[in-house]
């Protein structure tokens, strides 16, 4: 189905939907309408020779320089040539075309004043797959100003389009880089927090857990939304366990990492449902400078270009991550562990022996925590410096880096939880305590196709990347989102 674009309603699952499964995008009609109307006061204020920035005069520093009227469509290809000051690899493909869909939406709100011809310039690219290489480092978050200049250029050497006034500017001062990485990531932590789900409740049967912790009671006397998700996909998860049966759990009070994964994980939804919320509203904001006011008749200066409210939503959102990753790891050393566990130390198929079994696996699951921890360090109050553009650009919100550590602090923890995963299966063989539930049932068998139960004189499963790609796609388990009664505990 075609996704239209008319800069008002554009989703996080429609962009996924563009950038990772090429859905195809058209720009509405009432769209192309709206951007043929401000484009009809630029050239009302071309006409009239008023000082606007960047349409009319130099940008940064060199504001204040009025342009050639001449040179006006040559200084916008310029401008986008200046700005390819982006460094680093090139940032991935869905990513790109995830900004493309955004930066096209926000032209479809009709206030940047760019022609329609220019948007339908970057949806046609887009149906075609098109996806130029776009470096990612390089922007503070007040405009993608590199990212943006590559994607523009490779769309303007693809097309052969000839920019006019202002959208040299239009094309670069946008934040759709950010924005589309936010999206993609935000939608996979979202993936993720249902994978750590089911790690989570495969560890409560491994460590053979009290389930008063999914007592209805908890979400009754807290009502967090997220920990009423929480509970429901744990409980469907858990639903036909031995831990139901009344003496199945082995301590009145387990470790709090245990009896409190409701809690934790539930937290992190709720950031991330916040950060879903702030997200929403800049998909369908225009993030330009200047703007179009249409009703005025005039073209005036902003700052719509500062998201600072999503920089500081990407922050808390990986703030609030770090615990359950911290927690996840923390159940898997516990399930190694033989005073914790009641079970061989490490988990080995033979109590008291040498071997090893899966001892080590906490040594890597330790690592790759505290990696994945320091990738929570808040960085939207961050400023390099205010000496650029003559003292002028003197604010950063630094988005990007906020979203490039989200997506990077997932791709971290999903091999957490793929570790988690493999310690709970083999702590479910050594302990063989009956009847698992409906969705960690479904779980162990999917981990067990992967991973085989580690025996005496057996090494370290020597790779764990299935089980990693089961974690990242949310494929472990087909979590029923349902109301179902309660078990008595």
């Amino acid at each position: 189905m075609t996704i239209m674009l008319n800069g008002s309603d554009l989703t996080v699952t429609q962009v996924l939907a563009v950038a990772r499964d090429g859905e195809p995008v058209a720009i509405a009609t009432d769209a192309i309408e709206a951007m043929s109307q401000a484009r009809l006061v630029v050239q009302e204020v071309l006409a009239r020779g008023e000082p606007v920035y960047g349409l009319t005069t130099g940008v940064a520093e060199r504001k204040s320089f009025l342009l050639d009227p001449a040179e006006r469509r040559r200084f916008n290809h310029r401008l986008v040539l200046n700005h390819r000051m982006a460094q680093g690899d090139a940032a991935p493909p869905d990513v790109v075309r995830g900004a493309m869909v955004c930066l096209a939406n926000s032209y479809a709100k009709g206030v940047t004043g760019v022609r329609p011809e220019l948007a339908e310039m970057i949806v046609t690219l887009l149906n075609e797959g098109f996806a130029p290489p776009v470096r990612r480092l390089g922007s503070v978050g007040q405009g993608d100003l590199g990212p943006m200049a590559d994607l523009a250029h490779g769309l303007i050497t693809r097309s052969g389009f000839e920019i006019a006034e202002n959208e040299g500017l239009a094309l670069v001062s946008s934040n759709a880089f950010t924005t589309a990485w936010a999206a993609i990531a935000l939608a996979d932590a979202q993936t993720l927090m249902d994978s750590f789900d089911v790690a989570g409740a495969l560890d409560l049967e491994a460590f053979g857990a009290n389930l008063t912790c999914l007592h209805p009671v908890i979400e009754q006397t807290r009502p967090f939304p997220g920990l009423a998700a929480t509970l429901q996909n744990l409980r469907a998860l858990l639903e036909g366990s031995y831990l139901w049966q009344p003496g199945a759990a082995r301590f009145l009070q387990d470790p709090l990492t245990f009896r409190c994964l409701p809690h934790i994980n539930g937290a992190a939804r709720d950031a991330l449902h916040y950060a879903k919320d702030i997200l929403h509203v800049e998909l369908n904001s225009s993030q330009s400078n200047p703007v179009v006011v249409l009703a005025e008749r005039r073209i005036v200066s902003v700052g719509n270009f500062d998201i600072g409210p999503l920089a500081a939503a990407l922050d808390f959102a990986r703030i609030a991550l770090a615990p359950v990753v911290t927690s996840a790891n923390e159940r898997a050393v516990k399930l190694l562990q033989a005073p914790f566990s009641g079970l061989p130390a490490g988990l080995a198929q033979v109590a008291g022996s040498p071997d090893d079994a899966l001892s080590e696996l906490a040594v890597a699951g330790q690592a790759i925590t505290v990696e994945a921890r320091t990738l929570a360090h808040p960085v939207s109050y961050e400023l390099a410096s205010s000496v650029k553009g003559d003292g002028i650009e003197d604010r950063a919100t630094m988005a990007p880096l906020s979203a490039r550590r989200l997506a990077d602090m997932i791709n971290l923890s999903a091999r957490v939880a793929a570790i988690e995963l493999v310690v709970a299966a083999q702590a479910i063989d050594l302990r063989a305590p009956g009847r698992l539930g409906d969705g960690t049932a479904q779980a162990y068998r999917m981990i067990r196709n992967l991973v085989p139960f580690t025996r005496a004189d057996d090494t370290l499963p020597a790779d764990l990347e299935p089980v990693v790609e089961l974690v990242a796609h949310g494929l472990l388990a087909p979590l029923d989102h349902r109301k179902r009664p309660v078990p008595a505990v």
